[in-house]
């Protein structure tokens, strides 16, 4: 196979606009997009935190080819710094907005990359979210020192109002890190979240709605096994009770995780919300699932995507399965199969709590208040594995009820 041809200055001044947008490649992730009207931007492609991301460098011939390569030069050092081009220039274009003081998007997104490498897939996306949609349209061009906790309040009373309330405590939660950490670094003076406490409505506690009744769990597996929407929701809903993972883990499941030859899943400490590393042993019945997906979802990197390879199931996913197959929020979630299968490995099947506490990936210590490691008890894990994998089975057919 030839060698790629790189981008030269006469290639770029040459290229021309044709019927639809396209892209000339240089290396490195560095690319030129030509517009139907002829416009030219400089791109580059790079991945942060697993995430395929662009970062827009100018436009052509404002910044020339070799502007362009310096400016992805300059972005593959802060990567390798493990910092994200595209938020340290949001950072630095607003930067320059600043008054005396930081505005509040600079020392948010400061926070927000300082934080992220610690953080599960799930807790990033919805911190994001909250950032994004909810404080910065309103906070992001405030100066840090003069917000009020009036007007914070305020903010927030607009998730608030449309009945988000753990949402509005999130968002005051997150609001002050945020404020903690411009603190810390010099940009304001104290905290206007802390000022909030009581001020907004109350959460009511609830926990997840699980079925845990054996006739019923058999009903929930056959209704599950009739569902005729997307064949990798279909695949990620009959492994969820195989698996009990929690719902992020499961949609954030990766090919290269899964080992076919011993019949593990490994997922890494950075997906996991105790930060530390996990084995699901897998049964036959959860294998054979993940076989059947992979001629079709194989070649991606999630193993449940919607639209786009490079993006896992949304978060509503499985829950929005459920409700669609009539099985209400009151009765099931995502988030119950692990109390699910937590409460009949115990009450059903007799295994000790050590051998479900580890598979749930709970904190479980020994008689040292050592917490135990990943591979502890996974003989036994394996075997209860296959043996709950076997019981659903007999619940689904009406054997055992």
């Amino acid at each position: 196979m030839p060698p790629r041809t790189l981008l030269t200055a006469l290639s770029v001044k040459s290229a021309k606009p044709k019927e639809k947008t396209y892209r000339i490649s240089d290396e490195k992730g560095l690319y030129l997009e030509v517009t139907a009207k002829g416009q030219k931007y400089w791109r580059l492609k790079y991945r942060f935190n697993s995430k395929e991301k662009r970062l827009a460098i100018g436009v052509y011939p404002e910044v020339s080819l070799s502007e362009a390569r310096e400016a992805r030069e300059e972005a593959r050092k802060l990567l390798g710094e493990g910092v994200d081009p595209s938020q340290a220039k949001q950072a630095k274009k607003y930067e320059l907005r600043a008054s005396e003081s930081d505005v509040y998007e600079v020392v948010a997104r400061e926070w927000l990359a300082k934080e992220i490498p610690h953080w599960s897939a799930t807790h990033r996306e919805r911190t994001e979210r909250i950032i994004e949609k909810d404080l910065l349209p309103y906070l992001g061009n405030r100066v840090m020192k003069e917000i009020s906790a009036p007007e914070l309040l305020g903010v927030l009373r607009r998730i608030e109002a449309r009945g988000a309330i753990e949402t509005a405590h999130r968002g005051r939660t997150i609001s002050s890190q945020i404020f903690r950490y411009g603190i810390a670094c010099g940009h304001c003076e104290r905290d206007p979240a802390a000022d909030l406490r009581g001020a907004l409505q109350k959460q009511i506690k609830t926990h997840f709605s699980a079925i845990t009744e054996p006739k019923k769990v058999g009903w929930l597996l056959n209704t599950i096994d009739a569902y005729q929407g997307s064949t990798q929701v279909r695949a990620a809903l009959r492994l969820a009770p195989l698996v009990f993972v929690r719902p992020g883990e499961l949609r954030h499941a990766e090919w290269s995780e899964i080992d076919f030859e011993t019949a593990t899943w490994s997922i890494p400490a950075e997906k996991m919300k105790m930060r530390e590393p996990h084995i699901v042993p897998l049964s036959r019945q959860a294998l054979q699932i993940l076989k059947d997906l992979y001629p079709l979802t194989g070649t991606a990197k999630y193993i449940f995507y919607t639209r786009s390879k490079n993006k896992p199931l949304s978060e509503n996913g499985i829950n929005a399965a459920l409700r669609y197959l009539g099985v209400g929020r009151e009765q099931m979630t995502a988030h119950g199969f692990r109390a699910m299968a937590r409460t009949l490995l115990d009450e059903a099947l007799n295994y000790r709590i050590e051998y479900i506490e580890h598979q749930l990936a709970h904190t479980v210590k020994d008689h040292n208040g050592r917490a135990y490691n990943r591979t502890k008890h996974l003989v036994e894990r394996r075997k209860m594995m296959q043996h709950w994998a076997d019981y659903l089975d007999s619940l689904r057919s009406g054997a055992v009820g």
